[in-house]
């Protein structure tokens, strides 16, 4: 009978083991897929925003007397901003602030461009451009939308990570803790608006 104790108490011992083991890496590596989903999310409304921008240009650059250098400050913002990606698997907070830096950039010289607008009428009054700015500021939204939900999914991931026993066995399968979006010194900055 004393065998059967003891050979049950090793197997329920070592269930309790793998479920900890197995248990515990399966959680990780769905959390770790949630935070890469939600950073496709991420970059997918940045890409969205991207695309928008030369349509945006050119349909201000049909404005002769527009700010030539205002207009190539967004191009050159977004060449900058579309050259730096992040690999989902190094979702580091180095390489989250440096994309977030090169955004914030480019969210910079929009801002100039769109204050740039209101001294020319004709071009604010135009369908086509109307219409960009539209979708350019529901694009906005969304980015602010999606960089919440990413911070929210890196949140409960970094908790998961670091909470013990979970952290030994993160450390020890490899599991990370990964970056958020921070809010960057330029956009806590009011956009000064002179006519």
């Amino acid at each position: 009978m004393k065998k059967i104790l003891v050979i049950g108490a090793v197997i329920v011992g070592a269930i309790i083991l793998y479920r900890l083991f197995a248990g515990t890496y399966n959680n990780l590596v769905s959390r770790e897929q949630d935070v890469e989903a939600q950073w496709a999310q991420v970059e997918n409304v940045y890409k969205r925003r991207a695309d928008l921008i030369p349509n945006l240009v050119n349909t201000v650059k049909g404005y002769a007397d527009f700010e030539q250098e205002t207009l190539t400050r967004v191009i050159e913002a977004r060449a900058k901003a579309t050259s730096i990606t992040v690999d989902p698997n190094e979702l580091t907070p180095e390489k989250v602030a440096e994309f977030q830096q090169a955004q914030s950039e480019l969210s910079t010289a929009l801002g100039r461009l769109l204050v740039s607008v209101e001294r020319y009428p004709d071009l604010k009054a135009n369908q086509n451009f109307l219409d960009l700015q539209t979708q350019l500021e529901g694009t906005e939204n969304r980015i602010a939308v999606e960089r919440m939900k990413f911070n929210e999914t890196v949140r409960s991931y970094n908790t998961y990570v670091k909470t013990f026993p979970r952290n030994l066995l993160a450390s020890m399968y490899g599991f990370e803790e990964r970056g958020y979006f921070d809010a960057s010194p330029e956009d806590e900055q009011v956009p000064q608006v002179q006519f």
